[in-house]
């Protein structure tokens, strides 16, 4: 058996996890701030990787640089984001568009979020409580809304725990009280 150099175990990580990401290479490169070729060139062996690049790439993708050069065959995931209650893998955030699974559990504390877009929350399992403005809303598995994220918006869990897919079209969240 041949063997395996490292950096063609970082190049196909980089590849992979940007197309999971449906991403071209023109958009990680973009993400990453290296030229389009440069990328390429790296992808295809062509030129050696820099550490500044790697560390560029590895923010780029929101997984640690130590993730790159594992030569397990485990897949390459998002780092979670993890606040009270509140547990956010990013799995897409292309042209004003983010992708998100989220996990909410117990009492989840905050207050309301007000922002540009559109956003979309689907109910994966468990019951979802949506509040919006004076509403308040009950989802459940399979279950969808659809809001303009100017009106004052916050996701709780109903139960031990909700996971939910949301997808918003716009500028990020930024809290406030409504």
């Amino acid at each position: 058996m041949a063997e395996i150099e490292i950096s063609d175990v970082v190049r196909r990580r980089v590849r992979e996890a940007g197309r999971a990401r449906g991403w071209s290479l023109d958009a990680l490169a973009a993400r990453c701030h290296i030229s389009a070729s440069t990328l390429s060139r790296i992808e295809t062996g062509r030129t050696r990787m820099d550490l500044d690049q790697l560390a560029r790439l590895a923010r780029a993708l929101d997984v640690p640089a130590t993730r790159l050069v594992q030569f397990d065959a485990a897949p390459l995931r998002p780092m979670p984001r993890q606040e009270a209650g509140l547990t956010t893998w990013l799995l897409s955030n292309d042209g004003g568009r983010r992708v998100s699974k989220m996990r909410i559990t117990g009492e989840r504390l905050g207050s309301p979020a007000v922002h540009r877009g559109q956003e979309r929350l689907t109910v994966v399992s468990g019951v979802a409580v949506l509040r919006l403005g004076e509403q308040r809303i009950e989802l459940g598995p399979g279950e969808v809304a659809r809001f303009a994220t100017s009106t004052p918006h916050f996701v709780s869990a109903l139960g031990d725990a909700v996971d939910l897919i949301s997808v918003h079209d716009g500028e990020p969240c930024s809290s406030g009280k409504a």
